[in-house]
């Protein structure tokens, strides 16, 4: 039996598998906007006892966006139907610090923690693509090290905001007419490089103290980021060596901010199939892979380097010398997509379908995913998983066939601890910094 436990969320992606998994005879081609869909999924990971449901989101589509962007819900409307057909499953969504404001986000994840009783966790990024500023009447995209530097102070206010009211502060009590203690209430006052905050929050301290937070992005800024405020990270990694070379790193940035190495959970964002067998594994794969055309995977390719065209170089020549280009949109991918290019020598038509449809690193029977999740756990290379799908059916097939054999491993719980998502991944309750000492 493992001493500690595994943690699961997975991701609300439309129809999983890959850009054109819509094409499937199994899918819903209209999974993204499908809400009976995605309460279906919601009720099935609560069914496996899973941690959380995951929502990315962005802010800028052209017409080379792959289907899920052009037409999908916001996160938090999203998750607030969900937070009233489940019980127990966290619900964390993606919401921008470069183009939204810490009141209003703060306000409304408070307002998430309440409706679902203490299930709400902030995703938190700093939008990776340039087009985004268009779309806010902005001038130009902020680069990679200021966004990162108004996240910071952004996470700070918020936090702030969240302990403007003690846990008890409103009393209602109906003889006296009191309705709260004034004592217990705190007014931020924030006055900062980038943002000026009087507060306080209206709305009460939440179920789970505050919602919690992740972090996404693997970039050096990104880790600072995460171990100064987040609860977890959700990252990607291709190989065990590199994840564990990143959870070692974050974990020991962890202590310079007075934290502990189990005050943050570190999430691989992963694809599995589950069949029969490899082959029957292989078939499925094959038959979603064969849904992409070249012209779709280069436009895939090119969303990472900030949509940029592909189209102009030769398919069957080595991987184009890009020089900057992605540098301040999704930083730690694109490093990643160019190395891998360049060490294994792969032509731009190769970089492309890879990347368009890589194969998932937990692949073939169910004792083989549990296997593969079981060695990345248990060699530090994460705390948990949030699993995506790499078919159509592949999370059903995950739940039914892989959780019993990490529950029946000791691996994955067979219940929920409690009510809210705090309790579920094992985290401090914090303390309203107004009350320290």
């Amino acid at each position: 039996m493992s001493t500690r436990q595994l943690r699961l969320g997975t991701m609300l992606h439309g129809a999983a598998g890959n850009m054109s998994a819509w094409r499937h005879p199994g899918a819903l081609a209209d999974a993204s906007i499908n809400l009976d869909y995605a309460k279906y999924i919601a009720r099935k990971a609560e069914a496996g006892k899973l941690d959380f449901l995951f929502v990315a989101d962005g802010l800028f589509i052209n017409e080379k966006s792959i289907p899920h962007f052009l037409n999908r819900f916001e996160p938090l409307t999203l998750l607030s139907a969900l937070a009233g057909v489940t019980q127990h499953i966290g619900l964390v969504g993606t919401v921008s610090t470069s183009y939204s404001e810490p009141f209003t986000v703060a306000r409304q994840f408070a307002s998430l923690d309440h409706l679902s009783g203490g299930r709400a966790g902030w995703n938190v990024v700093t939008s990776p693509l340039e087009g985004s500023a268009k779309n806010f009447s902005r001038a130009q995209h902020p680069d990679h090290a200021l966004r990162y530097r108004i996240a910071d102070e952004y996470l700070t206010v918020v936090k702030g905001l969240w302990d403007s009211w003690e846990g008890d502060a409103f009393v209602r009590d109906k003889i006296s007419g009191q309705f709260y203690d004034p004592q217990k209430l705190h007014t931020l006052n924030h006055h900062g490089d980038f943002f000026q905050v009087q507060g306080p929050l209206n709305i009460g301290r939440t179920p789970q103290a505050r919602p919690i937070i992740f972090q996404a992005g693997a970039s050096e800024d990104g880790r600072k980021l995460a171990a100064r405020h987040a609860d977890a990270i959700f990252t990607h990694h291709a190989t065990r060596e590199e994840a564990q070379a990143f959870y070692r790193d974050v974990k020991q940035q962890l202590r310079q901010h007075g934290r502990e190495p189990n005050d943050l959970h570190i999430f691989q964002g992963v694809g599995v199939i589950v069949g029969d067998d490899i082959a029957d594994a292989e078939r499925q794969y094959q038959a979603t892979a064969a849904l992409v055309s070249i012209e779709d995977a280069l436009n895939y390719l090119g969303r990472f380097f900030d949509h940029h065209d592909f189209s102009q170089y030769a398919l069957d020549a080595p991987f184009p010398d890009l020089g900057e280009v992605g540098q301040n949109s999704f930083r730690s991918t694109t490093d990643e997509i160019k190395r891998k290019a360049r060490e294994q020598g792969h032509t731009l038509r190769q970089a492309a379908l890879e990347a368009a449809t890589p194969q998932p690193l937990f692949f073939g029977s169910p004792e083989q995913v549990a296997d593969g999740l079981q060695a990345w756990f248990e060699s530090e290379a994460t705390d948990g998983f949030i699993i995506q799908g790499g078919t159509p059916d592949a999370f059903e097939r995950f739940v039914d066939r892989v959780i019993p054999l990490l529950q029946a491993r000791g691996l994955t719980r067979r219940d929920y601890p409690g009510t809210t998502l705090r309790a579920s991944l094992g985290l401090k309750t914090p303390v309203n910094q107004f009350t320290q000492p």
